[in-house]
């Protein structure tokens, strides 16, 4: 590609980080500090987009290089399938690798660590004894049977709640630390290598450490605010104005502390001469809504909050610059490819799908989005349209559901079937206009250029803008096998665990959810 190629790769994701509470994108906080040194030898995208608003469906894009719908993986499917992952096809060409993580999703059991030599979630609740051996193949047996999928669901809802109760309060331990110092640790030893990291303090629930919280949150409880979104979003508690400041102020300490420990990998990068040869992305994979339309978290909608990500890529083809025009975060996953000058799209097992670089697809590319010399015959569903529009998927989230409609059905509250909450949406983006497909609910369209807080839905007016997003949406779901039409059932309750082998049910009784 350049002969000033990189030699490594370092890729951190900020997991549910809104790019306006970053120092960067011009927020009047001081939260990242670092970040806005490392913006001064980065470029800074100020319109990339997350392929999805939730972490398992945006990972699983970054390392296939495929739409959701296409590799597969969500709630209803929690488990990467079928595809091989940039990190099989980096180690398969000499680099090292390593991820390092505290998501439940990004673990040996849902296939997203598949081809990285070195691997560990710092995940406490959930270690590796509950997302991988038997109780993992029972999850898988409970995934692939429809009428024990309900039964799946609450499993990984068991851990969401333990997460809750021991990340919270006084106890509160963020990984992070040690996430930056294992990473320090096989940088040091490794040759040529792609490094991957997601930081997991911005996620709810916001327990920062004493001195950031001294800081951004000056004598707020993090006990005495809400730390469940679906309590709010099920109707069952209320936010006032002063408790919303308060939650942004503790999500707001959380994303000064990942910054901090950022400033430190970066530093230590230098102090090793290695920084020159490394490329760096560091991203979010969604945002978060902090009452805005009424919601509380990332889920059930497909608002810019959530999906307009931030993006900072420091490499030598790259000025240290900002730049407007509309990327994707699967973008990185060609962009990566091309850096490091592997082609990639030899599967790493038989049957599999691998995706090959495509440089219309690389930021460091001088083709970058020129998707008018592709064949129209030719073209992958994202080179819809002339380069300027970006797709977001959102299959309905099952476990998030489960957890609404338990804390709806507490509070006495029934959430109606014809709502957000049961729906499955698909949005065509450009920097101008943003044009959403729902299956329960009416569609959603806005013009972002005049009003970016999407408050005025302006589907079925006469704008050419809107009219052109829609048609260009209609021809991606066409591409990737049709619009969701069909309305899923809203059934999520349990059903009969009588089909599950043996194995699977004891497992349910190590949980307490059989006698």
């Amino acid at each position: 590609m350049t002969t000033e190629s990189p030699e490594n790769v370092l890729f951190v994701v900020m997991d549910t980080v809104r790019k306006d509470r970053l120092t960067p994108y011009g927020y009047d906080r001081p939260t990242t500090p670092n970040l806005a040194a490392f913006a001064e030898e980065a470029t800074v995208f100020e319109q990339a987009v997350a392929p999805a608003p939730w972490t398992l469906p945006v990972h699983a894009s970054l390392f296939t290089g495929m739409y959701p719908s296409q590799h597969g993986a969500d709630q209803e499917n929690p488990y990467l399938e079928g595809a091989t992952t940039l990190a099989e096809t980096l180690s398969a060409a000499g680099y090292d690798t390593a991820c390092y993580s505290s998501n439940a999703w990004i673990t040996p059991y849902t296939h997203l660590t598949d081809g990285f030599d070195d691997q560990d979630n710092f995940f406490e609740v959930m270690p590796g004894e509950f997302l991988s051996g038997p109780l993992a193949r029972a999850w898988k047996v409970m995934n692939d049977n429809e009428s024990l999928r309900a039964v799946a669901d609450k499993l990984v809802s068991l851990g969401n709640t333990a997460h809750e109760y021991f990340a919270g309060g006084e106890g509160a331990d963020s990984k992070t630390p040690a996430v930056i110092d294992r990473t320090k640790e096989f940088l040091d030893g490794a040759d040529r290598s792609f490094a991957f990291i997601n930081l997991m303090d911005a996620h709810l629930p916001y327990h920062p450490p004493e001195e950031f919280a001294a800081e951004f949150a000056p004598g707020v409880d993090s006990s005495a605010v809400c730390q469940n979104s679906k309590e709010y979003n099920s109707g069952a508690r209320d936010i006032g104005d002063d408790e919303w400041d308060d939650i942004r102020k503790l999500y707001d300490a959380e994303i000064a502390h990942i910054d901090d420990q950022l400033g430190r990998l970066f530093e230590w990068l230098k102090a090793e001469g290695t920084w020159d040869d490394t490329m760096v992305v560091v991203c979010a994979d969604h945002g978060e809504l902090h009452g805005e339309h009424d919601l509380y978290g990332h889920e059930f909608c497909l608002y810019d909050p959530l999906v307009n990500v931030p993006l900072m890529v420091k490499h030598p083809e790259l000025e240290g610059d900002r730049r407007s025009d509309q990327v994707e975060l699967l973008d990185l996953y060609h962009t990566v490819l091309d850096a490091l000058d592997v082609e990639g799209g030899a599967p790493a097992a038989a049957g599999e799908n691998a995706v090959a670089l495509d440089r219309t697809r690389s930021l460091v590319s001088d083709s970058y989005r020129r998707f008018d010399g592709v064949d129209a015959d030719a073209r992958d569903p994202g080179q819809r349209g002339d380069g300027e529009y970006a797709f977001v998927e959102y299959s309905r989230p099952i476990v998030e559901l489960n957890q609404l409609e338990e804390k709806a059905s507490n509070a006495g509250i029934t959430l109606p079937s014809d709502s957000r909450f049961y729906s499955r949406m698909r949005a065509a983006r450009r920097t101008d206009a943003k044009y959403v497909r729902i299956d329960r609910i009416a569609d959603e369209a806005y013009r972002l250029d005049g009003d970016p807080e999407e408050t005025e839905n302006v589907a079925g007016a006469d704008d050419p803008a809107i009219a052109a997003t829609e048609e260009v949406l209609a021809d991606f779901e066409t591409a990737v096998g049709g619009a969701w039409t069909d309305a899923l059932d809203d059934e999520v309750s349990d059903e009969t665990v009588e089909e599950m082998d043996e194995e699977a049910q004891e497992r349910l009784r190590d949980l307490g959810y059989l006698e």
